[in-house]
């Protein structure tokens, strides 16, 4: 009997096809499927196949999922996971946890936590992070478990596939909802971005929840993914995330930029089945606002 479906993937067939034409049908890219028939990792029935054959209806064919060596120094820290499957997980980064690590020898990121989490269940896998966030904002961060789900859904992100939603505390009173498109570019400085008419094409959409002490909780909806562009935009409309000393003012009621990466939809790389994380909004932007 072959391993579960962390080590393969199990694909049954509905008709009379060659096992050539049914690979290139399969939701894999063509890379992970050239390395699967050069590496010999591809089953039919349980037995090791080499050859072009033809299947029949009922036969499952299977692809095996390579074990790897780790790519970060397993450090045991208990991160919360949100989801997880046979190619996904998805954990919840806290404020101020960096996310990748730089080299092989730095400690103390998500990398390496989770590359300890791996250990400990038997996942004999390199992680391969799909998304990132800035050091203090909090959120869904994808992790995927081997090199297709890393190249099937990293794509989908790029193409904007990927819907994502963001939880903001902003200064001021805001109503009703809103959509910002302005171009955004570096600034002089080349550190910080700004609002220009000759920067790169960006979108934003906003609906206020609720507003208390003088701020606002914000829904937020990436339809672009430039750098910084929901502390560009809020900033450009006149309300910026409280705690972010970049892009607003500081303030004694938070350490950070009140950003949480609360919702992430996803397509499985195995299935196509969709596939919807949440992460809770923190303890520390619930009290900007007295909310329990």
């Amino acid at each position: 009997m072959l391993e579960d479906n962390f080590n393969y993937y199990h694909y049954q067939v509905e008709e009379e096809i060659s096992i050539k034409n049914f690979l290139k049908k399969l939701n894999l890219s063509s890379r992970y499927i050239r390395r699967s028939i050069r590496e010999e990792m591809i089953y039919i029935n349980e037995k090791l196949n080499k050859r072009n054959v033809d299947l029949q209806p009922g036969d499952v064919v299977s692809i095996k999922i390579p074990d790897e060596e780790p790519n970060a120094i397993p450090e045991d820290y208990k991160v919360e996971i949100l989801y997880e499957d046979g190619d996904i997980l998805a954990v919840n980064k806290e404020p101020f946890m960096i996310v990748h690590a730089v080299d092989f020898k730095q400690t103390g990121t998500i990398s390496n936590y989770v590359q300890c989490y791996f250990l400990k269940h038997d996942i004999h896998r390199k992680v391969r992070l799909i998304n990132r966030l800035d050091r203090d904002t909090s959120g869904v961060i994808l992790i995927a478990k081997n090199s297709n789900a890393h190249s099937t859904v990293a794509r989908e992100l790029q193409d904007r596939n990927i819907l994502k939603k963001y939880y903001a505390i902003v200064e001021g009173v805001v109503e009703g909802s809103g959509i910002i498109e302005e171009p955004i570019d570096r600034g002089p400085d080349g550190i910080l971005r700004e609002v220009n008419p000759n920067g790169k094409y960006a979108k934003t959409s906003y609906e206020a929840i609720l507003s208390k002490n003088n701020m606002t909780l914000l829904r937020v909806v990436l339809h672009t993914g430039r750098t910084h562009q929901i502390r560009v935009h809020l900033k450009y409309i006149g309300h910026p995330i409280v705690g972010d000393t970049l892009y607003g003012n500081e303030t004694e009621l938070i350490n950070r930029q009140a950003l949480h990466s609360y919702y992430t939809k996803i397509k499985s790389p195995r299935t196509g089945e969709e596939i919807e994380i949440e992460a809770p909004l923190p303890q520390d932007m619930k009290n900007l606002l007295d909310l329990e």
